[in-house]
């Protein structure tokens, strides 16, 4: 879930070559795209059809097609695309031809398991730091990292040349440190702490809220329970009715 995306300013002359203006749909997609590839490619896969990598990700194929045409990707008529050249493609607008270091805020249980997985590095990116607020995790090792105070988020920062913060705080003290990390020039924070988090533009921010993503499903099974087992609300709280009822009164 993006909550912010920032406004075009103009980067450094010389600093990146110039990327295509994507749609942030598409954007969010190219992940899932290089995830399939990277399976294929894995599994001794050289080229994939437009119809083969769209079932793998799970998106229609024209619908790829169009994502792909915007890196100016069109595949070959009876071959479809070769595999190693869609992943350097991908890589290349995602940024992931270097490996950026990430400075992660919190380390309770979340945090813990974050700093923990393996799988960062080869998606091409690295725990660079680990900080907490409780000074007695402070020096506790975490695969094969140690915990520092986040008072130490400024010089972290400038040794290990840091833009991406990941917060995994408890709620109240997410914008506390959201703050800190963009007065130290983190210019992206994923954010899982449960709240909404206020940014300048120029800095963007996704938010991981499991517990929503739980409550869909929850819908999801709700919904299904009542078309396969043949009984539905007849009416939501305050009164207001279901299609059905609306419909059994005359509305």
């Amino acid at each position: 879930m993006s909550q912010h995306r920032p406004s075009g300013a103009p980067g450094r002359t010389g600093a990146v070559p110039a990327l295509p203006d994507l749609p942030e749909a598409t954007v969010s997609r190219l992940p899932e795209y290089l995830r399939a590839l990277h399976a294929l490619a894995d599994a001794g896969h050289e080229t994939v059809s437009s119809e083969g990598l769209a079932s793998a990700v799970g998106v229609n194929s024209a619908k790829l097609r169009k994502d792909l045409s915007h890196l100016g990707s069109y595949g070959t008529r009876g071959v479809g695309y070769d595999v190693a050249l869609l992943i350097d493609q991908i890589s290349s607008v995602l940024g992931l031809t270097q490996c950026r270091a990430v400075a992660l805020v919190g380390v309770g249980n979340l945090g813990h398991a974050l700093a923990g997985y393996d799988g960062f590095a080869s998606r091409g990116f690295r725990i660079a730091a680990l900080l907490d607020a409780d000074r007695s995790r402070v020096g506790e090792q975490i695969n094969g990292l140690m915990v520092r105070h986040v008072d130490e988020l400024p010089r972290v920062v400038a040794e290990e040349s840091i833009s991406i913060g990941v917060i995994a705080t408890p709620a109240p003290a997410a914008q506390a440190v959201a703050d800190q990390l963009v007065a130290v020039g983190v210019t992206s924070i994923l954010n899982f702490a449960p709240c909404v988090l206020s940014v300048p533009e120029g800095v963007d921010v996704r938010k991981v809220d499991l517990a929503i993503e739980l409550q869909i499903l929850s819908f999801h099974e709700h919904r299904k329970a009542s078309l396969t087992g043949g009984t539905a609300l007849t009416a939501l709280p305050g009164g207001l009715a279901t299609p059905d009822t609306q419909e059994a009164i005359g509305t």
